[in-house]
């Protein structure tokens, strides 16, 4: 059927069909049947959520099985979404790849894509992802892959942490050029207020778990991000690459 993909401009399109007779009540009411909730037995997928928020329901892989992951996933394909997958076991990701073979598995931050129609560029502007070490890139990729599956443009920047602020003072251009920036960190977590207090634009703060003990597993980190001085800055739980990606992706859309 036309209506596959159930976004606000399909929704629009069927109800065009079903007043100019293109389309029957009974075909509009079964395609519309399952649009608030699908119920699986095990999880009830949102359908309506990418009517409500723009993007679909995000899959938190860790602590499912597999066979409930494919089953949401078919679910969401069924229905042309496309699917975003986070924490996902590499295990896993291989059983999910033999059943949907266009899916797109990283490894480093644990995250599954699969599309099954393009992404649309919503996104006013750059979002740039910034890391202070090269250990906070898997967090990082999280939140670039959120973002560019939301319909960004994204660039990233790594490793030009404050112990050697002369590497990211020489990229200064594309700081000034970005939209919105996502800088992520570990240890004391201080790359986000010299950031904030060099741009603009808004920062998104994304601690990390990175540190020996006194980082507490990153509550040193958030801590320091959420007594910044820089103004513009918000922060994000620790490791939350992807809420960081898609707040920005919200941001870049207004």
């Amino acid at each position: 059927m036309l209506y596959k993909k159930m976004n606000k401009q399909k929704l629009e399109l069927l109800l065009k069909s079903v007043k100019s007779g293109k389309a029957s009540i009974d075909e509009a009411m079964a395609r519309l049947k399952s649009l608030p909730f699908e119920d699986l037995g095990h999880s009830r997928v949102d359908h309506h959520r990418s009517l409500r928020k723009g993007f679909p329901e995000v899959i938190w892989g860790e602590g499912k099985t597999i066979e409930q992951i494919l089953s949401i996933m078919k679910g969401l394909k069924e229905k042309g979404q496309n699917i975003l997958i986070t924490r996902l076991e590499e295990k896993k990701a291989k059983t999910i790849k033999r059943v949907f073979l266009k899916s797109r598995y990283y490894p480093l931050s644990k995250v599954l894509t699969y599309h099954t129609h393009p992404v649309k560029l919503e996104g006013k502007g750059t979002i740039l992802v910034i890391t202070a070490g090269t250990t906070d890139i898997p967090v990082a990729e999280e939140a670039a892959v959120t973002a560019e599956i939301m319909g960004n443009r994204v660039e990233t920047l790594y490793d030009v942490g404050v112990a050697g602020i002369h590497r990211l003072l020489s990229q200064k251009k594309r700081l000034d050029e970005a939209r919105v920036l996502v800088v992520v960190a570990g240890m004391e977590g201080a790359l986000p207020s010299v950031v904030g207090g060099l741009v603009d634009k808004p920062v998104i703060a994304v601690p990390t778990s990175v540190g020996y003990g006194a980082s507490f597993g990153g509550i040193t980190a958030l801590l320091a991000m959420l007594n910044s001085c820089a103004s513009g800055i918000g922060v994000v739980n620790i490791n939350n690459g992807f809420g960081a990606g898609y707040m920005a992706s919200l941001i870049n859309r207004l």
